[in-house]
């Protein structure tokens, strides 16, 4: 399972509680739709953190990163190109 796979299962299950009919792209504004809010971003950071073993400092959390499926992956792909940098 990629990257965006793995976003969109935690977000249907955790966040649309299992709803399938919702017509959740990688492009769906995830803030602006109200798919997630304040605790969600939490969630979110939390569940990167551990699926993908990336550190997400609080600077980092914006709608520029989580806004969306594929901002999301993108800034994952980026952190961990990062770390593997370092």
């Amino acid at each position: 399972m990629d990257i965006k796979e793995r976003i969109h299962e935690f977000i249907v299950t955790n966040c649309l509680f299992g709803d399938t009919e919702y017509d959740l792209t990688d492009e769906t504004p995830l803030l602006d739709s109200g798919i997630i809010d304040s605790t969600g971003v939490i969630e979110l950071v939390l569940f990167v953190s551990e699926a993908f073993g990336i550190e997400v400092p609080a600077e980092d959390m914006l709608p520029e990163n989580f806004n969306s499926i594929t901002r999301l992956s993108n800034y994952v792909q980026m952190q961990a190109v990062a770390s593997a940098g370092q």
